[in-house]
């Protein structure tokens, strides 16, 4: 059987294995007999290798292949028609060649030969047969082109095909001794873990030091840096029970290789986590070696995988890039890029584990690198080899990983890693208030950011005045709290990259807290108007000023008004006979209040308690205030009130019939009033006089005579 297989090899003859589902010991024993030219399975479910013709020396079966090991006999598939699933071993192996027999379940399958360093120049195609629907996959073909110092046995790159039960090959050209097929079932129960001995790596290599020492050296409490969000080993379920041997450590990370698993992509993201586990079982059991080799794996989600064991935020050595493990990490994109690229959120992803592990030691993601080689099938020991930090399997070795498509978007992944942070702008600062370009604050402020670049880009974000950095802030963070002195300030923003590039923008604020000061507290005053007993007309005077920008000026009380911060008088009216407070509050930008009020009774003396001289008449009519007026046409007659207050105003009527009264302010005169007007006018105080020292006085008019007066009252604030 050896000699035919060997003889097919080498002719680019076609070799078919069949493997169908079963169950018991026989099943087992695939993975330990060597095939015999005939063998029949025992039990019910009948599994026959037949020859047929003596001279072709070939397994026959129906169809054309040139060699097929077919499953025969009607309980072949029993168990999965009754929808059992019998306890499947991590791993089956099954000699190319060798007597059929029946597979457990399996999810994973790769092909291993005996001699690691046997170039494989032939071609191995496989398909399998689904445990669901028991149909069987297309063609596939096995990515024969990697090796490693670790590997006991050479194999191909691992293929995910999702349950089944069933597996065929075909083989053209010339391949390696003792090749076989390793059937592996992620899903299968794990021992109990043994235990790991020591880490081998000095305590200075192990973590990212260098992000530790800032934060020790820093007087602001920094945030850790972030790591991005990945799915533990527990997470995934790691099989820890068959790590080999404790993790080692490597130096500080120079250079981060970008593979994929080239498992294909017909997977979906709830089964990568099964990938991951067979990943693992195949590099373990198939290969011999101490664990998964990648760092970190992604699935075409962009949901993150811890690799090897050791510690996500440590320098672990992998096996992923034969001759240039050391001061290196990695990244295996799940699935096949050879024509497909993968999705910008992806990119993104490898982005950032990439800015990640080269930015703690402030290695440029988007620069390059010399490093010397530690030997492989593409450079001989000890050459000295350039790379871009971010780096593609094929850049070291001779394969094809990652896959042309995903090769083509490192250009633009070194892109995302090594930038700063994009379009970091500040939307406001809460606690402050804005006049053009300035902030305005008593003492505290929390800008309010945003930035373009992903937050798992992100570092962290920092507070600055004056130069001097206050604060920190997580990654996820877009607002911070920083007190301020009295003063104007350059308050600044900078965006930390995980790469260790940065941005920053500044606004300037004005710390103020001191209160603007009323150099003229509030004043009322009457002023010429029509009088009510409900509405005395008056103005209401102040003066305030503030040391750096008043923001607002208003009335608060009787009432809300919006007085302006140009403005220094305005007119009002209050009820008569009644105590009227008015309260101006004014504000200034950084939100300090001060408030000035006054409070004055505007008083109305009736034309009828004056002290009278000459000839006056009573003159009885509504529209008078209290119902009556003094009139008067003869020249000399005079009426006087005393009053205490500061200001002081004369109710008369004024029409086109109207003449002149002479006024006397506590004897002095005053000046002519003229009463003519166009239309009748009753009750407008026609006089006004404000005495600021206040006390006791007197007012007196005198009618010029020849044309009549009516004096209605007179009204003064007390």
């Amino acid at each position: 059987m050896h000699r035919n297989r060997t003889k097919a090899c080498v002719a680019a003859a076609l070799l078919t294995m069949v493997a169908g589902a079963g169950s018991g010991p026989a099943a087992s024993a695939a993975q330990r007999e060597p095939a015999g030219p005939a063998f029949q399975a025992a039990g019910p479910a009948a599994h026959q290798l037949r020859v047929a013709g003596p001279a072709a020396h070939q397994l026959r079966a129906a169809g054309p292949a040139a060699h097929q090991l077919r499953a025969a006999g009607p309980a072949a598939h029993q168990l999965r028609a009754a929808g059992q699933r019998p306890a499947a071993p991590a791993l089956q192996t099954v000699r190319l060649g060798g007597s059929s027999r029946a597979t457990r379940p399996f999810s994973l399958l790769g092909v291993t030969w005996a001699e690691p360093g046997a170039r494989v120049t032939g071609v191995v195609r496989v398909r399998t047969r689904t445990i669901a629907t028991g149909q069987w996959s297309a063609w596939r073909e096995l990515e024969t082109d990697g090796r490693a110092p670790a590997d006991i046995r050479g194999s191909s790159d691992p293929l995910w095909v999702g349950p089944s039960d069933g597996v065929e090959t075909r083989t053209s050209g010339t391949l390696p001794a003792g090749m076989r097929v390793d059937l592996i079932n992620p899903d299968a129960q794990h021992p109990a873990p043994r235990r790991a001995g020591a880490a081998k790596a000095p305590a200075t290599t192990a973590t990212e030091s260098p992000r530790r020492a800032e934060k020790a050296r820093a007087v602001v409490p920094l945030p850790a840096r972030p790591i991005p969000r990945t799915v533990t080993r527990t997470g995934w379920r790691a099989n820890e029970a068959i790590v080999r041997a404790a993790p080692e450590y490597t130096g500080p990370t120079q250079v981060f290789f970008v593979h994929h698993t080239a498992t294909g992509n017909g997977y979906t993201c709830s089964q990568s986590a099964s990938i991951v586990r067979g990943i693992q079982a195949y590099q373990v059991r198939s290969r011999g070696w101490d664990d998964i080799g990648y760092n970190f794996l992604v699935d075409k989600c962009g949901t993150v995988f811890e690799g090897r064991v050791g510690g996500i935020g440590r320098t672990v050595l992998g096996a992923h890039t034969l001759g240039f493990n050391t001061d290196a990490s990695s990244i295996a994109v799940i699935g096949d890029h050879g024509a497909y690229g993968v999705t910008p959120r992806v990119r993104t992803v490898i982005a950032a584990m990439a800015a990640y592990k080269l930015g703690a030691y402030g290695n440029p993601p988007n620069g390059r690198v010399v490093l010397t080689s530690g030997g492989s099938d593409r450079f001989p020991l000890g050459q000295k080899v350039p790379f871009f930090r971010i780096s593609g399997h094929r850049d070291a070795g001779r394969t094809a990983c990652p896959g042309n498509a995903l090769y083509a978007q490192l250009p633009s992944i070194r892109a995302i890693a090594g930038a700063a942070p994009a379009g970091l702008r500040i939307l406001s600062v809460r606690g402050a208030g804005r006049l053009g370009s300035l902030y305005f604050t008593k003492n505290a402020v929390q800008p309010i950011w945003s930035v373009t670049t992903p937050s798992a880009l992100i570092s962290r974000y920092e507070i600055w005045v004056d130069g001097v950095l206050r604060t920190a802030t997580p990654a996820g963070r877009r607002s911070a709290a920083v007190s301020l002195a009295p003063g104007i300030h350059s308050v600044t923003v900078r965006a930390l990259h995980l790469s260790g590039r940065s941005t920053t923008v500044s606004t300037r604020v004005v710390a103020d807290a001191t209160l603007p000061v009323f150099t003229q507290r509030p004043e009322l005053a009457l002023r010429p108007g029509t009088v009510r007993a409900s509405e005395v007309p008056m103005h209401l005077d102040w003066n305030v000023t503030d040391g750096v920008a008043l923001g607002s000026v208003g009335l608060v009380r009787p009432s809300a008004v919006n007085l302006g911060v140009g403005v220094r008088t305005r007119n009002l009216a209050a009820p008569a006979n009644r105590p009227a407070v008015f309260t101006v509050r004014a504000i200034d930008r950084s939100g300090n209040a001060a408030d000035a009020s006054v409070t004055r009774t505007p008083w109305v003396l009736s034309d009828l308690a004056a002290q009278r001289r000459g000839s006056w008449r009573v003159l009885r009519n509504p529209g008078y205030l209290g119902g009556t007026a003094l009139v008067s046409s003869v020249r000399g007659a005079s009426a006087s009130w005393r009053f205490t207050g500061r200001s002081v105003g004369l109710v008369l009527s004024k029409g086109p019939k109207a003449g002149r009264v002479g006024v006397f302010f506590d004897g002095r005169p005053q000046g002519m009033v003229d009463l003519r007007a166009a239309t009748a006018q009753p009750r407008r105080i026609v006089w006004t006089k404000w005495v600021p020292q206040g006390g006791a006085h007197t007012v007196r008019v005198v009618a010029e005579g020849g044309k009549g007066i009516a004096l209605d009252a007179l009204v003064h604030l007390k």
